[in-house]
């Protein structure tokens, strides 16, 4: 069955059909690097301090032009600089204007993905794959499983759905929608729990019209077939970003401990249905997926792997 619409949700749009949940994110754990406080919490970009991790609300709305989170009630909230660093996954401090996202490498925690960029923009990136079985061991480790758009040649933000584990829930899995970096702030969407065996389906896209290259408005969401549940991110601002580079699959791991720590079974996700467009929401055919293999000099080795074209699946 075919899913790769563009707008919302097709399967549940009413209230009725969420299920509100509270979370919240992984503090930095026993194994994080010396160099970051124990306060700091974990996310998709970095430890950062909690005073500058956003957990949104449903139907709150970021606000580029006036860097401010819009609640459903018409009010809103500015949103300031965060006034602390954020560190890396190897410990490496990031302050002022280094504060932005980074492009991903191994010290961001990003071990494999697939990715491509294209001369113009991208429309949409979308994805389907299960939720794999729970860690053999819990070394207090934080897992995601991701696909995303971002602007490759001036990198201020990253949106993406993401799969969790250990994340927001402890020692499960969880979904949430987020949009990181600018004024060095995180912003998620309510995440929701899942399982081990569901299906989840990564959804970004344009709400402009076709054609827009530099597209203001993104809707990110992340949905369980599975069990109804789901996070978006609506209406998200791009900061002025041109997404022309897109991300099919994103294995990103923190204070991993041994190679037990990964999705039990000889653990493998594959991300399928793909769906890739360009800015007037044609569909790319065949996108030129590349995998990048980071894990090089990583501790422990886990004999990562990568493959596609016709679908990306990440593996050891």
């Amino acid at each position: 069955m075919k899913r790769k619409f563009r707008g919302g949700i097709s399967k549940c749009l009413s209230l009725s059909c969420l299920t509100l949940f509270t979370a919240a994110s992984a503090l930095a754990g026993s194994k994080h690097p010396a160099t970051v406080p124990a306060n700091y919490v974990i996310t998709p970009f970095g430890y950062f301090h909690p005073s500058c991790v956003n957990h949104l609300a449903k139907g709150d709305v970021l606000q580029r032009d006036e860097m401010a989170i819009q609640h459903a009630n018409g009010t809103s909230v500015k949103i300031p600089v965060c006034s602390y660093p954020h560190y890396r996954a190897d410990g490496e401090k990031v302050t002022g204007d280094e504060r932005e996202f980074h492009p991903p490498d191994i010290s961001h925690a990003w071990v494999e993905y697939a990715s491509v960029t294209t001369t113009s923009a991208y429309g949409q990136v979308y994805a389907e794959w299960n939720v794999p079985p729970a860690p053999k061991t819990n070394d207090g480790q934080t897992l995601f499983f991701f696909n995303g758009l971002e602007d490759i040649n001036d990198s201020v933000t990253i949106i993406q759905p993401v799969l969790g584990w250990n994340a927001d829930y402890a020692s499960a899995w969880g979904i949430a929608s987020w949009n990181c970096c600018v004024n060095g702030q995180v912003n998620e969407a309510p995440p929701a729990p899942v399982n081990s065996g569901d299906l989840i389906v990564g959804n970004v896209y344009s709400t402009c019209a076709s054609g827009k290259e530099t597209c203001d408005s993104w809707d990110i969401v992340t949905f369980d077939f599975t069990n109804g549940n789901y996070s978006e991110l609506l209406g998200t601002s791009n900061y002025g970003q041109t997404f022309n580079w897109a991300f099919g699959g994103v294995l990103e791991v923190w204070n991993l401990v041994q190679c037990g720590d990964y999705p039990g079974g000889g653990w493998s996700v594959d991300f399928f249905e793909q769906y890739l467009s360009n800015d007037k929401f044609v569909q790319i055919a065949k996108p030129a997926w590349k995998i990048t293999n980071g894990s090089s000099g990583l501790t422990p080795q886990c004999n990562y792997n990568g493959t596609t074209p016709e679908e990306v699946i990440l593996d050891n």
